[in-house]
């Protein structure tokens, strides 16, 4: 009786986890023309909408769209003529079924972040991503040194690891920057960078790339919204600050649109948005915290790759169509990369698209990858990794417990391609 109770316990709370998302409905809105691309943007920022997919000319916008505002959103599209379908009715149902399928890789995980020994059958929390961090420095001191470049808004603290078998000293050697988790729902990067960790610290394949190479790896960007996406808000995109309105209505910075370059010009000036850039360019402690590493080893990384999701995608700079000088090399390489993913990708997952973030998506501004490539880093690049569910790439965030260690282990291959372009060249 008590087992069974316990089990209605258990139950309940999953179905209450995510009531805030009761009735919420995915839409895909064909996009056609400039015209129509504004009117979805001045829909968005009257309603606080969330566009996972945001809207341009020949790009098909996809949105969240809350219950209590569907009426009002179906009956402007229909207004200015834009063709829409819903994709999903209702993504509680699948909210609630990852949350029970990872709650259950949970129990069965083998992993013991705090002894150093990671497995990659569960996403995991903050806590054990620095309990893992801090035992690999007791175990390799000689190769990994974990560095806190800052403490977020709600002052935890944000850790990058530096791999180096000369100890950063040998100033010959290029750096390479992987970064993951800026956006906090974006769960699968977390796997995809910590397994980069794995191959470079506890599992060495490629001993060129530990030689040759310095790297620093910070797996959780923004500590704040990764654990507010562990609560009741799976879909939380940005940081978690506040005092940007009256009674704090609406709260959070884009932190991909808080980088000085372009700063303000293709995002949101509106907190209640998911672009929103914040009061100015580096106003967010966590992208004060990417800065110092930029600013610290900036001069000799050659090779810097924000992980984000969702879409199969290299994207290189910049946000406003303009091309890097190098822009021929950058797509050289990023092409190299997307072909070593497509080896080992998931059947059923697209191959992936390189070029231009502008051009295969649309105009962005702030960006991290921007920044980098202004700051003269040679190889700038935001990895879209692929949704995983198949059939339901419009739920590309959501995570399968089967594909977490794919995740890794693709992205791997185009990481290290990209690692290896930058010895050759």
């Amino acid at each position: 009786m008590l087992r069974y109770a316990i089990c209605l316990i258990v139950f309940g709370v999953v179905l209450a986890k995510y009531e805030l998302y009761e009735g919420h409905a995915v839409y895909r809105i064909s996009v056609k023309t400039e015209k129509q691309a504004l009117i979805l943007h001045n829909l968005e920022v009257a309603n606080s909408l969330d566009f996972w997919q945001r809207a341009a000319p020949g790009n098909e916008a996809i949105v969240l769209v809350p219950k209590q505002q569907r009426p009002l959103v179906e009956a402007t599209l229909l207004f200015h003529g834009l063709k829409y379908s819903i994709e999903v009715e209702d993504v509680k149902p699948y909210l609630d079924a990852e949350h029970e399928k990872l709650s259950k890789s949970d129990v069965k995980s083998r992993s013991s972040p705090a002894s150093g020994s990671l497995t990659f059958d569960k996403i995991h929390t903050l806590e054990e991503v620095d309990a893992y961090l801090q035992a690999l420095t007791v175990r390799f001191p000689t190769l990994v040194t974990l560095v806190t470049a800052g403490q977020s808004f709600e002052n935890r603290p944000i850790r990058y690891l530096k791999i180096s078998t000369t100890n950063f000293q040998d100033t010959n050697k290029p750096v390479v920057f992987i970064q993951s988790l800026l956006h906090a729902r974006e769960w699968v990067t977390l796997p995809a960078s910590l397994y980069a960790i794995q191959k470079l610290v506890t599992d060495i394949t490629d001993a060129d790339l530990v030689n040759q190479i310095d790297w620093i790896i910070l797996p959780v960007a923004n500590p704040d919204g990764y654990v507010a996406s562990h609560g009741e808000e799976r879909f939380w995109r940005k940081n978690r600050a506040t005092g940007y309105m009256p009674l704090d209505i609406c709260s959070g910075v884009d932190l991909n649109r808080n980088f000085d370059y372009n700063w303000g010009r293709w995002s949101s000036d509106f907190v209640c948005t998911e672009v929103f850039h914040g009061r100015s360019a580096f106003s967010e402690p966590e992208t004060q915290a990417v800065k110092t590493v930029f600013d610290q080893y900036g001069n000799r990384t050659q090779l810097f790759i924000d992980l984000h999701s969702y879409g199969s995608m290299i994207l290189y700079g910049y946000g406003s169509e303009e091309l890097p000088s190098n822009a021929l090399t950058l797509h050289l390489a990023g092409v190299n990369m997307a072909q070593a993913i497509d080896a080992v990708k998931v059947a059923h997952n697209r191959e992936y698209r390189v070029g231009n973030s502008a051009m295969i998506m649309y105009k962005s501004s702030g960006t991290t990858n921007d920044y980098a490539q202004s700051i003269g880093i040679p190889l700038s690049y935001t990895f879209e990794l692929p949704a995983s569910r198949i059939g339901f790439h419009v739920l590309g965030f959501l995570v399968d417990p089967e594909f977490i260690e794919q995740a890794g282990i693709e992205t791997w291959e185009g990481i290290k391609t990209g690692a290896r372009f930058v010895l050759r060249n």
